[in-house]
């Protein structure tokens, strides 16, 4: 499973829903699945685009060209991407803080991995106390917390079924406005009391199963076709397991119920997910050779021999 911990600089997903084909998105949204399309294919490449490449990618999924121009220029001012302009047209470039942020946010989406068998039976339980009036703070470490696995059982306590953790509790604390008490125990279920009735208190798995189901329903036996429609299921595919990680607390596999989707969801996205690639790269890379050839005019043929 990934390794848990503060909350990584990648930009959480922005909801449940799934982006079908065609629909129009918000602007929340389409930065979103903006940063789905850098982190996906062009961090693994150069770490630059044109203009044109990312407008034809966006506009797959219903962005229409003002809305995705004024994406990228959000994009910047986040300090994500750099302009460069090249005669009429502009070619972006991944800054050094837009690479950290995908590279650790591709890190979190690829070692995710929801299943989790072993478990000792001891949790991990946390006594956090911050006055009602610090709502940011709440905020941010509730956030923090729920990213990291932990659930809550309310009146300040949480709790997770991993003691190793203990060591993302100081770092999930840091950046809160002032200094908050934070008290941590290793603890066992005595004869009161039952760990599936603590799970579902604190968690609520039910949701989290539709949303893995709904995943499997959407992407079994999908059809990628040429290579505009590859790019467009891998990239819809990436979009939506990338919100897996900030909302499974990977559970072992003792404390789920009986068939947990988690597994077969993981296991569809990887297959699928390398069924797609190279088509999903073929297109990209040919829109941006596109591109390349309005800018720079097509390759010179090479000289006839003698």
């Amino acid at each position: 499973m990934a390794v848990r911990g503060q909350v990584p600089l990648a930009v959480a997903p922005d909801g449940p829903e799934s982006i079908p084909q065609r629909r129009s998105l918000g602007g929340q949204s389409a930065r979103s699945l903006l940063l789905t399309v850098l982190g996906e294919y062009v961090l693994p490449r150069s770490g630059t685009v044109w203009t044109s490449t990312l407008l034809e990618a966006l506009a797959l999924f219903g962005v229409e060209d003002k809305a995705g121009r004024q994406t990228l220029v959000r994009a910047a001012k986040a300090g994500w991407l750099a302009s460069e302009r090249i005669g009429r047209e502009t070619r972006w470039h991944l800054t050094e803080q837009g690479t950290t942020l995908l590279a650790e946010g591709s890190g979190h989406i690829y070692a995710f991995d929801p299943t989790r068998r072993d478990w000792d039976g001891k949790w991990l339980v946390l006594v956090i106390s911050i006055p009602e009036e610090r709502r940011a703070d709440r905020h941010l470490l509730r956030t923090r917390l729920a990213w990291a696995g932990f659930g809550s059982l309310g009146q300040g306590v949480w709790l997770a079924p991993d003691t190793g953790r203990q060591s993302v509790i100081e770092p999930i604390s840091k950046g809160l406005q002032r200094p908050t008490r934070l008290v941590c125990f290793v603890a066992e279920l005595g004869e009161i009391g039952d760990d599936a009735e603590l799970v579902h208190d604190a968690w609520n798995l039910e949701d989290l199963e539709q949303r893995y189901r709904a995943f499997i329903t959407e992407f079994t036996g999908v059809a990628e076709g040429e290579p505009s429609a590859a790019f467009t299921v891998q990239t819809r595919l990436v979009h939506e397991w990338r919100k897996f990680p900030f909302i499974d607390p990977g559970l072992p596999t003792d404390l789920l119920p009986p068939d947990w989707p988690g597994h077969r969801a993981h296991a569809l996205f990887g297959q699928l997910h390398e069924r797609l690639a190279a088509g999903a790269g073929a297109w990209f890379d040919e829109t941006e050779r596109r591109a390349d050839a309005r800018h720079w005019g097509p390759p010179a043929r090479p000289t006839p021999a003698g």
